[in-house]
């Protein structure tokens, strides 16, 4: 049976798998239906205004609160904000593609830290992690108690099934799951890799528009929240929690996908890339990247986020007397740029889908020399540029690359070879 979906992001939805479970007139009835347990999932305070505020409730089998003590559960690559191994560097990096591994790894297992910012205790910054899974999750669940997960699948789908139901999410779409929702990943195809930013901060929304006016980039319609969709099992699962910055695990006697009905505005929800309606310029200049944000965290000054999420779909380019291609530039801001398919306008070659760059605040950098040249001497016609899904993650904080990641096989020891080879052309 293929996932159902409700339109509209941030709506306060409501959806019962089965037919009079979801309790109309009081959220938390003396008998709520069917014998179901009323909870509600709070994942705002409770005194933020009612336009932020986030809150599902859900009816499940069991309390969410009947499960044993959880313990401590190492894991090898994951990481979180502060990290003690790590460095903050003012240098250029770049990554290739994870490799798959060997062995049999799951979702969790395979999450890998690229870089961390902020500090998980005190709710700000991000965690930037890759995933190359090769099995499904179908004894284990997986919760983030320290932030929402936005996912961007590159190869391979995956079918994550939450407390709120199911999302079928495949390359060129994205998911975002929330702060401490339970679910686990299926793979559809055996196995499957991508992007992960652990948002620690407050909730991804939409962008305002401003000048743009109401319509542009995301529209809300096109974001799909999942129908009601639960597992009764009676038998031993494992649930990993990710809190303070590590793992924790419990063995439950049933499943934790038990919600029967929910209403709410706090869950997971996908969104496909297509739909995105990309603006800019169409007179002169290249527009900022921020002209493509999908999402965006905010932080606590206005304009500079916690995160953003950009993208660059398919779109026209029309500007004259212009360099077109992104201009040489060096900002407040660092960026974390991956590629789901295609090439990336901005480098040649070297920037490959799965693969990573990192961009620290304030670090120089551009399109490399050949993209230069063929920029210079392009005659500027309206072009269509398709074929390519680049994205940015783009914060406020310096990114704290960990050792992992940087002395890895799979990093490129040359990047800043991109930038050589530029001729003097000066003639004052």
């Amino acid at each position: 049976m293929k996932p159902g979906y409700l339109h509209g992001f941030g709506n306060e939805h409501h959806s019962e798998a089965i037919e009079g479970a979801l309790p109309w007139g009081q959220n938390a009835p003396q008998h709520a239906p069917l014998g179901l347990y009323a909870e509600q999932h709070t994942a705002t305070a409770f005194t933020e205004p009612r336009g932020v505020n986030r809150r599902s409730w859900v009816y499940r089998i069991r309390p969410s609160a009947a499960h044993p003590e959880f313990a401590p559960l190492s894991h090898e690559t994951l990481f979180s904000a502060p990290v003690t191994d790590g460095v903050a560097s003012p240098n250029r990096l770049r990554w290739d593609p994870l490799p798959f591994p060997d062995t049999v790894m799951d979702f969790v297992d395979s999450l890998y830290t690229i870089g961390v910012t902020g500090n998980v205790l005190q709710r700000n910054g991000i965690g930037i992690h890759l995933y190359v899974a090769t099995a499904s999750m179908d004894d284990r669940y997986f919760a983030d108690s320290d932030g929402e997960l936005l996912v961007i699948p590159q190869s391979g789908a995956l079918l994550l099934h939450t407390e709120f139901g199911r999302l079928h999410v495949a390359p060129g779409e994205i998911a975002v799951i929330g702060r401490a929702v339970r679910f686990r990943v299926e793979l559809p195809e055996g196995r499957a890799r991508g992007y992960v930013c652990e948002n620690y901060g407050q909730p991804f929304t939409l962008p305002a528009l401003g000048p743009i006016g109401a319509n542009g980039l995301a529209n809300p319609r096109d974001f799909l929240y999942p129908v009601a969709a639960y597992e009764d099992r009676e038998e031993t699962v494992q649930v990993v929690q990710k809190f303070g910055g590590r793992l924790w695990a419990a063995d439950y006697a049933h499943s934790p996908l038990d919600v029967v009905a929910w209403h709410g505005n706090h869950g997971a929800y996908k969104y496909d890339t297509a739909n995105f309606a990309a603006l800019g310029s169409i007179g002169f200049d290249h527009p900022d990247p921020s002209i493509m944000t999908l999402l965006t965290s905010p932080g606590e000054l206005p304009g500079q986020a916690n995160a953003d999420l950009a993208i660059f779909p398919d779109r026209w380019t029309v500007m004259e007397h212009t360099f077109r291609p992104p201009y040489f530039h060096r900002n407040g801001m660092s960026e974390f740029m991956g590629l789901v398919h295609g090439v990336h306008d901005a480098k040649s070659e070297g920037f490959v889908p799965g693969g990573a760059s990192l961009h620290n605040l304030w670090a120089s950098h551009g399109p490399d020399a050949e993209t230069t040249a063929a920029a210079i001497a392009a005659d500027l016609q309206p072009r269509k540029m398709t074929g390519s899904l680049p994205f940015l993650l783009e914060t406020r904080y310096p990114v704290t690359v960990t050792e992992l990641a940087r002395s890895a096989a799979h990093r490129q020891s040359g990047y800043d070879g991109a930038w050589a080879g530029f001729p003097r052309s000066f003639t004052g």
